[in-house]
Parts: C-alpha cells; sequence; structure tokens
C-alpha cells in the first residue's frame, strides 16, 4: 500500500497531463452533439442525447485529480498556473459544471425533449466555458447559441 501511495505521490507530469486532456476530449466529443442537436444544427436523436449525457456524468469526474502541481508549466500542459495559484476558483468551476452535468442528465432521463434540453445543454456548455476562459492557455469554446 505504501509503496502505490508513493507512486501516485511521484506520478509522471506527463501522464497525468495526457489523462486529463484525454477525459476533456472525451467529455468534448459527448456534448457537441448534444449542444448541436438541441440547439438544431443536427436533427434531435434522443437516444444519441440520453447515450451522451449518461457518458458526461462519468467523464465529468474524471481528468480532476490529474491537475496535480507538479503539472504546473510543464510544455504539455495548457493549463493556466491559475490552477494552482487558485485552487477555490478552479474547484469552484469544476463543481459547477458538475452540478449542470446532473441537472441536464435529470432532464434527459425525466424524458425531456429538444426544447427541455436545449437549455440544460447551453448551461453545461457555458460553464465549461467559463472554466477555460479562466484556467486554459487554448481557444476552443462551446458554441452555446
Amino acid at each position: 500500500g505504501a509503496i502505490a501511495a508513493e507512486a501516485l505521490a511521484q506520478a509522471n507530469p506527463n501522464q497525468l497531463i495526457a489523462n486529463r486532456k484525454g477525459a476533456m476530449n472525451l467529455q468534448g466529443k459527448y456534448l457537441g452533439p448534444v449542444l448541436g442537436m438541441s440547439l438544431g444544427r443536427a436533427p434531435y436523436d434522443a437516444k444519441i442525447v440520453q447515450r451522451n449525457v449518461e457518458y458526461l456524468t462519468v467523464l465529468n469526474q474524471l481528468p480532476w485529480d490529474d491537475f496535480q502541481p507538479h503539472t504546473a508549466g510543464n510544455p504539455n500542459t495548457r493549463a493556466k498556473e491559475d490552477v494552482f495559484k487558485d485552487p477555490a476558483k478552479f474547484k469552484a468551476g469544476i463543481e459547477s459544471m458538475q452540478g449542470e452535468v446532473q441537472k441536464l442528465a435529470a432532464v434527459v432521463r425525466g424524458g425531456g425533449d429538444q426544447n427541455a434540453v436545449k437549455p440544460a445543454a447551453q448551461a453545461v456548455g457555458r460553464a465549461c466555458n467559463s472554466c477555460h476562459e479562466s484556467f486554459a492557455t487554448f481557444e476552443f469554446r462551446f458554441r452555446v447559441e
């Protein structure tokens, strides 16, 4: 047990960064179509929306443990150092996004149609964008309008 704890404490920064990028990319992969369908940019398919939102409820739990202080300043990261300078604000952003995903999941599980899903999906996209604006160096933003 002690060896495992020591190994986790000294996790390779490049692996941590790769892990969190992978989880974030998957979040985008599954949120993007939900937003597109809810905004009328693609035909609405309730089954795909339900599947994607179920995936999001898991995926939005994954990347956060990999934001470790020893990854700050690594050339492979696109996270601003503010992630580590203001961890309370970063945590609040995470919690906001996770809360919006849970609201979206409740709407979808409740049989919400495109009109019901739209504002909930937009709120998730806005939460993601807000965190990216504060804590990421790249320009990706979800189109929520």
